[in-house]
């Protein structure tokens, strides 16, 4: 099993990572910096846990997203749906509520039908304010939608926030994105691409602050100082297309890997439920517990995020979708 494993692996990345000093945040970055921060302090401090179990902090975190998709000029929808028979949710009693993802979409002007998506869950799992997990993924989502806003688009962009990614109901029918990917396969949506924003803010530039699953750790360097791209064997022409385009146009370190679902971690978040109805999708991540320590935990908290960092990679992926997004039709994203 070992050996098949790792003939399965894509571990070298296309490209070089950058590998330079930083230099100072530029006048973009430093509005984005100040942005993400506002963010990630009203989801993870002012309304803190924010899931099923606390539904009236769940809806004004969709609240949140709705006003400044619609203030950055996209078109915002809301899905709304019905948990399934058999959910459940400890000491909770939200029979209420019907949770909802949260879509903003840019209308391509020349190949409207073909679709980059971006995703990031906005719910925190059960005793955690979910300041990196994943107040930093729908932040960046959202600052990402205001660059986006001012840019001329050959296809569509949608940016959508996610509700329920974590227990009890990630890797369920129950999860936001498992219901949206499922209404895209339905309605026969053509998504070029799914990218899914997750735990983007913490690294470190300590020699091993980086853990891997077995038996990436072979392999990788121990330093958690770079960004991290994610794919499934099926997805890896996106992976080192979206990879190729990260270093060429961020000065920030990079790696990533294409890999078997059996490698734990590989799968953990919405990109999955896009490969459950055969769409290409990646995750973007810091790696989580690999790196962070205070994952899952109360101490999950806005003073713990490294935002100047944070800024840079948000940057970067915001100029990957502009450059997948106006790509010329022969390049077969």
């Amino acid at each position: 099993m070992f050996p098949l494993i790792i003939g399965c692996l894509q571990i070298q990345m296309p490209g070089e990572s950058y590998s330079g000093k930083f230099k100072e945040l530029g006048e973009d970055e430093l509005t984005i910096y100040r942005n993400l921060k506002k963010h990630v302090q009203f989801l993870a401090e002012t309304l803190g846990e924010r899931n099923m179990g606390n539904p009236e902090n769940l809806e004004k975190a969709a609240a949140y997203f709705e006003k400044n998709f619609r203030d950055y000029g996209g078109k915002v929808s809301s899905q709304i749906y019905e948990l399934k028979t058999g959910s459940w949710f400890p000491g909770s009693r939200p029979k209420d509520y019907k949770p909802r993802n949260i879509e903003a979409e840019f209308l391509g002007q020349v190949y409207s039908d073909e679709i980059i998506l971006v995703g990031a869950h906005y719910d925190s799992v059960i005793g955690s304010p979910g300041a990196n997990d994943n107040a930093t993924g729908v932040a960046g989502l959202l600052e990402i939608g205001k660059i986006l806003s001012k840019k001329k688009l050959k296809r569509t962009v949608r940016l959508v926030a996610f509700v329920n990614e974590e227990p009890p109901y990630f890797k369920t029918e129950n999860m936001g994105s498992y219901i949206y990917a499922q209404r895209s396969w339905e309605r026969r949506e053509n998504i070029l691409g799914m990218i899914s924003l997750e735990t983007l803010g913490y690294y470190s530039d300590q020699k091993g602050s980086q853990k891997y699953p077995f038996p990436l750790g072979f392999f990788k360097p121990d330093q958690g100082n770079f960004v991290a791209f994610v794919s499934n064997i099926h997805s890896k022409p996106l992976l080192n297309k979206i990879v190729t385009r990260f270093r060429d146009r961020a000065e920030f370190p990079s790696d990533g890997v294409a890999a078997p679902q059996i490698i734990t971690g590989i799968d953990w978040s919405d990109h999955w439920s896009f490969w459950e109805f055969n769409y290409p999708a990646i995750m973007v991540t810091d790696t989580a517990l690999f790196r962070y320590p205070y994952y899952h935990s109360l101490e999950d908290t806005p003073d713990k995020i490294q935002y100047d960092r944070l800024a840079r990679v948000v940057l970067g992926i915001s100029k990957v979708i502009e450059d997948l997004a106006n790509e010329p039709k022969e390049s077969n994203l």
